[in-house]
């Protein structure tokens, strides 16, 4: 599991020549910085002339915990996704049965594929949502940080879309491909603008 690799030794595999870990991986660890990154800020925004806030702090703390998990979680999920998409391009296709059976394969395999990056996209959008709500009461000291959580959440979505792009085209079956690009065309969109916009505050601030 991705979680329990040292920082090198996923790096190296992700180095090697080899389809996974890619960039799914990469855009999950994205959005797991940035949601220890509230965290972090959070905890160091707590106490003293901040106890006023407890009650938020606390729960974006235990929010943003718990994301770092989920998005951990969704960089094995996404390199498991694509060696079932690997194993379904592997299948015999000597027969006319046995080549329907096969694009069939990879056509779910790649729809499977894409659920992955599309569940990312919805736990950045909730990393930048958590940081935007610690803006008005965070220690100024860590504030830039709220910037970064939001610049990797938001690198974890747009990568997260390509992802999801190179999937939809891949697939032969036009039902299939226009039921899978419905459902995830532009869900990366929001979360765009709201770590731009929450990064641009927190340089703004910093700038006064």
């Amino acid at each position: 599991m991705i979680g329990s690799e040292t920082i090198n030794d996923y790096l190296g595999r992700l180095a090697a020549r080899k389809p996974t870990p890619g960039g799914g991986a990469a855009a999950a660890l994205h959005a797991a910085q940035g949601a220890a990154l509230v965290a972090m800020v959070a905890r160091f925004s707590t106490g003293g002339k901040y106890e006023q806030h407890v009650e938020t702090t606390s729960r974006i703390i235990a929010a943003a915990d718990q994301l770092v998990g989920e998005t951990l979680g969704l960089a094995d999920a996404d390199e498991a996704a694509f060696k079932a998409v690997i194993a379904s391009y592997k299948l015999p296709a000597e027969s006319d049965a046995e080549r329907e059976a096969r694009a069939a394969a990879i056509d779910d395999a790649l729809s499977q594929a894409a659920e992955p990056p599309a569940r990312l996209i919805k736990l950045s959008g909730a990393v930048v949502d958590l940081a935007a709500e610690l803006l008005d009461i965070a220690n100024p000291n860590v504030i830039s940080d709220i910037a970064a959580a939001a610049d990797a959440a938001r690198a974890a979505a747009t990568t997260a879309r390509v992802n999801i792009d190179i999937n939809v085209v891949a697939i032969k079956n036009a039902q299939v491909r226009a039921a899978l690009a419905e459902q995830t065309d532009g869900l990366e969109v929001k979360v765009v603008l709201a770590a731009d916009s929450l990064s641009r505050q927190v340089r703004e601030r910093i700038l006064r």
